[in-house]
Parts: C-alpha cells; sequence; structure tokens
C-alpha cells in the first residue's frame, strides 16, 4: 500500500510540475530542475528542491513557493524549506546543526573577567525549543534545553544564569510565541521580564500596570518568509505602555560610522516596511541608548540579539540609563563604542539560536 501511494504521490507531483510549470512559470535565468525518483519525490526531497529552484530561478516565485508549501507538506511529512508546518504554526525544523556552544561562552567568560559590574546570561528558547516535542524524532538531535544546559556549564561561576527555559515551557499554552516567526510575542517578553528583573535584584512591575495596544494582525514572520504557508494565520504584535510609570527622556540609535539619530521604544512606521519586527527599537542598529527620569542613577547594559528588542521596553521602569547593543550588526569591538564598566550590571539576552561566536565575537576584550 505504501509502495501504491508513493507511485500516486509521484504522479501527482509530476503532473502538476508540468501544469503549473507551464502555466505560470517563466524562466529568469539558467536554472537546474531536480530530477524527479521515486524516493526524492516518496520523501518530499523532489517537492523542497524543486520549490527551491523555483524560488531561486522564475518570475512569480512566491505564487510557486506557496503553492510549493502546500505541496510539500502533503509529500515531507509537513516540513518546508527546513519549517515544520503544524496545526496551529510554524516552527524551525533545521535543528541538527546546533554547533558547539563552548567557543561562544569563552567570548562571554572573557568579557566577563574584564568587567567590574555583575554579568547575567538568559538564553531563551526559540518556539522550536518549547514546542519541540511535535517535531519528528528525526530530527531532535541536540534539545534546545541541552544546548542551553551545554552552555550554562560552560560560562564562568561569577556570572548569573536566568532559567529561561523550564519559564517558557511553563508557560507554553499561553500566546508567547509567535505563529510564523521564531521570536516570542510581546506578552512573552513580559513572562521572562518578571524572572529576568527578580534575578537583578528588582521587583517586577504587576501586568495590569500596562495600557496594551494591538498595532497590527497582518505581521508574517521568518518562519512564514521560508514557507509561504498561507494557512498559518498571521500574528498580532502589541505595544505596552506604563502611562503612570517613569518616561524616555532620551533614545538614540548609534550607527557603525558614529551617526546618531532620534528613535523610540515603539516605531509605528515600521509597520508600513519589510521589517515589520522593526516596530520594537526601529530599524536595527549596533547600538540604542535610552535614559528616563527615574531619579536612581541604575545603569544597565544588555547585550542581545534580535528577540531583545521587544524586551528592552520593560527594562526601562528601572534603570536612569540603559545601552542596548546588537553585537550581529556591530562592525567594530563593543568597547569602541562604550566603556562598559560605566554600567554596573550586564544582561545577556539571546535566543539560544542566536548564540554563536561570530555573533558574540566583537563583545570580546581587546
Amino acid at each position: 500500500m505504501k509502495n501504491i501511494t508513493s507511485k500516486l504521490t509521484a504522479a501527482a507531483v509530476i503532473a502538476f510540475t508540468v501544469f503549473f510549470g507551464a502555466a505560470s512559470l517563466v524562466p529568469n535565468g539558467k536554472a537546474v530542475i531536480p530530477a524527479p525518483t521515486w524516493d526524492n519525490i516518496a520523501d518530499g526531497g523532489f517537492g523542497s528542491g524543486l520549490s527551491s529552484c523555483a524560488a531561486q530561478h522564475f518570475a512569480f516565485s512566491e505564487s510557486w513557493r506557496s503553492a510549493g508549501s502546500r505541496l510539500d507538506s502533503v509529500i515531507s511529512g509537513s516540513i518546508v524549506n527546513g519549517v515544520y508546518i503544524a496545526d496551529d504554526r510554524l516552527i524551525a525544523a533545521d535543528i541538527a546543526d546546533r554547533g558547539d556552544t563552548a567557543e561562544s561562552a569563552a567570548i562571554v567568560n572573557s568579557f566577563a573577567e574584564s568587567y567590574d559590574g555583575a554579568v547575567y546570561f538568559a538564553a531563551v528558547p526559540t518556539s522550536a525549543g518549547v514546542y519541540g516535542d511535535i517535531l519528528p524524532s528525526h530530527l531532535s538531535r541536540v534539545t534546545e534545553k541541552q544546548q542551553i544546559d551545554r552552555l550554562y556549564e560552560q560560562l564562568g561561576g561569577d556570572i548569573r544564569r536566568v532559567d529561561a527555559y523550564n519559564l517558557m515551557r511553563m508557560m507554553s499554552d499561553e500566546r508567547i510565541y509567535l505563529r510564523s516567526d521564531s521570536k516570542w510575542t510581546m506578552y512573552g517578553a513580559y513572562c521572562l521580564y518578571r524572572t529576568v528583573i527578580q534575578k537583578l535584584g528588582i521587583q517586577p512591575l504587576s501586568y495590569d500596570k500596562y495600557t496594551i495596544r494591538h498595532v497590527t494582525n497582518e505581521y508574517r514572520g521568518d518562519l512564514y518568509e521560508r514557507t509561504l504557508y498561507m494557512k498559518c494565520e498571521p500574528d498580532i504584535l502589541d505595544i505596552y505602555e506604563y502611562p503612570d510609570g517613569v518616561q524616555v527622556t532620551e533614545c538614540v540609535s548609534v550607527g557603525n560610522d558614529g551617526t546618531e539619530r532620534e528613535c523610540s521604544l515603539y516605531d509605528p512606521s515600521a509597520l508600513d516596511s519589510d521589517d515589520m519586527f522593526g516596530l520594537y527599537l526601529g530599524k536595527r542598529g549596533p547600538l540604542v541608548r535610552i535614559r528616563t527620569d527615574v531619579n536612581n542613577e541604575r545603569r544597565l547594559l544588555v547585550i542581545g540579539s534580535e528577540c531583545a528588542a521587544s524586551f528592552v521596553p520593560f527594562l526601562t521602569q528601572h534603570y536612569s540609563e540603559i545601552a542596548v547593543v546588537f553585537p550581529e550588526y556591530m562592525d567594530r569591538p563593543l568597547d569602541t563604542f562604550i566603556d562598559k564598566n560605566d554600567y554596573e550590571q550586564t544582561l545577556f539576552l539571546f535566543g539560544i539560536d542566536a548564540v554563536t561566536a561570530d555573533a558574540l565575537k566583537n563583545t570580546e576584550t581587546r
């Protein structure tokens, strides 16, 4: 029966290829269409290869990829371009290449050894880490929990670890991750904030103090871009404001050339751009400097990946100054931007998928 099903599927794929190719694909260059075999059709390899080829070489590639993703989800067990298509969300499934964390840990340890203040590290699971138990078992060679545990074991003894993994797992029934993206929602960021800020020695603000605005319900994230799977509903992006609390008096983005421009915690103009997640802290650059009217002289340095952008607004109620550094956007070492010892606390806040030596190298002590 399985062999018959595979052959029927193969026939359907070939018919689809001929029809769709003749009807709607116009070559943009020299394309090499993968050769179909019974095996690579049955296991989904041909469908994925064909979709990838079309996306790169033909006009109407978005239509092709969208149609191809629906086809692939039937053929290949719901895995399209390294993304698992679940009933209600998309989950990154290209997890077999999770690398060694030793070099990353060594860079953070070097930072801590040359730093006068306290260092905290929050390695946060992606949606694949929290919902990974629904992925096909053969993909889970190294789980995100194992990767986080290994990283934490390699960090120096003076670095305070934040247990973000168990927190997010405990909250997994809530809307803490975007459906179409590997990043968390603003509510997920708030849940993490409550744990992190207590680790930093400060009491968190209660949820009911915030005014929440849904600013768009049309966000489609990085996982959608890899599949164009239209059945996954777009996400809602929120803004959390604390009208009776501390006010931001300065928010400046600093470029690699030293140019400064005014920015804000939330940039609604990003909703009309190709990077809607730029809603949080605006167009990404290497450094954002934030000052508030709180009178406590607390200064915090945040070194993080993209997901840190939606987390930072919660911190502003507790610090007079926050420097937010995105190492992946830096073209030179951190100490050419700021003096880290001006800040008594440093928080490393990374999605575990972004903890790499390449991402951290510019924080290394020179």
